[in-house]
């Protein structure tokens, strides 16, 4: 922890997921709400930069190569090669490569990942607050 400074997660809707049958058992033992809120308080704690992206980026669809979207990805692909530029990606590896290149750019930039809602963080917005 004490080599990042900034940390970039997906933001998911934990409770929804939970609601589908073939699901919530593995996402209650992963204990995900937990590991955020973990997150949340150490960041705080070493004055380190929590950013979580927007649960519609479309991480798992958008190539890490040359920024090419796919409509649609079933849950069931786990591996796909870009259309427009032939990169054959590993679907939760290419996501985590996405959510990285986001959440630097916020860090950096300060704009959101949604390029309609580019627009500047408000100052002091840069740390999530633990959850007491």
């Amino acid at each position: 922890m004490r080599e990042n400074q900034v940390i970039a997660i997906e933001d998911l809707a934990v409770k929804n997921m939970m609601k589908n049958p073939k699901l919530a058992q593995a996402i209650s033992d992963a204990s995900w709400g937990e590991l955020v809120r973990q997150l949340e308080y150490k960041c705080d704690w070493y004055g380190r930069t929590l950013i979580k992206i927007d649960r519609w980026f479309p991480s798992s669809k958008r190539c890490g190569n040359c920024g090419h979207i796919v409509e649609k990805m079933p849950l069931n692909i786990r591996q796909w090669d870009c259309p427009q530029c032939g990169t054959h990606h590993d679907r939760d590896i290419n996501a985590a490569n996405n959510i990285l290149a986001a959440g630097l750019a916020v860090s950096v930039c300060g704009a959101t990942v949604r390029p309609h809602e580019s627009v500047s963080r408000k100052a002091g917005a840069t740390k999530q607050k633990p959850k007491l």
